[in-house]
């Protein structure tokens, strides 16, 4: 009996070998590498996740589908290098598995879940070469975060993970001098030309703001999210009335088109 799934998926695979064809394929396709096609990743990544966030079954199907092609595509043109294929990525994630649930596919019995957590850090670090030491060094865990996270996401680990383990202000008073201090010196070194020196001091400051979130827990790749929709929210409102092009509007005029479409948006 032919299963609905692998069949789905076939012609999935089938679609994106030949969008990748030389004779009669897309030419957007085509002009694709491995290194190009990574904003779509990050970018249908972060749409599945608003998708999964709404509810909306439809969307969720959509969006995961969009995320599951640019898996399919990279492994084509990985293929066409000579590489590796599909059936490479899945049996490695299946081997994995397998691996890493020894209380499932083995003899080891638990019903724990920071043992699961434990076990499953214990293997990888085994398949990584590594000894014990080094896997539980925090200082090692930290990395990891801050290279596959996104910059506030990992900033919110490391600070929490950090925290766990002592690295922490004993007051919230100390946390907001902290911030002061780190403000004071972002100020300071904007008025020089050292771009790298400006880098690091609005780091410091992104990076305490975040600690402050976390004391009074909030989560703060959220807060931005909300911030970032509710900047859009208003501008439509400003659009919806405008009469002629923004940038037609003056300073003050733009400023009482937004105090307008806030108010609005907060009594709706």
């Amino acid at each position: 009996m032919d299963n609905p799934t692998l069949t789905a998926l076939q012609r999935l695979i089938e679609i994106v070998a030949q969008l990748r064809s030389p004779e009669g394929g897309c030419p957007w396709d085509l002009a694709q590498t491995p290194q190009t096609l990574i904003p779509y990743i990050i970018e249908e990544a972060y749409e599945a996740v608003a998708a999964l966030q709404s509810e909306n079954t439809d969307d969720i199907a959509e969006e995961l589908g969009d995320l599951l092609l640019q898996v399919v595509l990279q492994s084509q043109i990985a293929q066409e290098y000579g590489q590796f294929d599909l059936a490479t990525v899945a049996n490695g994630i299946s081997d994995k598995l397998i691996r890493r649930h020894p209380h499932v596919f083995g003899d080891l019995k638990t019903n724990d879940v920071e043992q699961v957590r434990a076990n499953w850090d214990a293997i990888k670090a085994q398949e990584k070469g590594l000894s014990p030491e080094v896997a539980n060094r925090l200082s090692y865990k930290l990395a990891r975060y801050a290279r596959t996270l996104p910059p506030i996401a990992a900033c919110a680990k490391i600070s929490h993970k950090s925290a766990s383990a002592g690295f922490e202000w004993e007051c919230i008073e100390d946390v907001w001098a902290k911030f002061e201090e780190e403000l004071a010196e972002f100020k300071e070194a904007v008025q020089s030309e050292d771009k790298a020196h400006q880098a690091a001091e609005l780091g410091d400051l992104l990076f305490t703001v975040i600690n402050l979130a976390r004391w009074y827990k909030i989560d703060p790749a959220q807060a931005l999210q909300g911030t970032n929709q509710r900047f859009i929210n208003r501008l439509t409102k400003i659009e919806d009335v405008a009469d002629r092009p923004l940038t037609d509007y003056s300073l003050e005029e733009l400023e009482a088109l937004w105090q307008q479409a806030k108010q609005q948006l907060a009594q709706g």
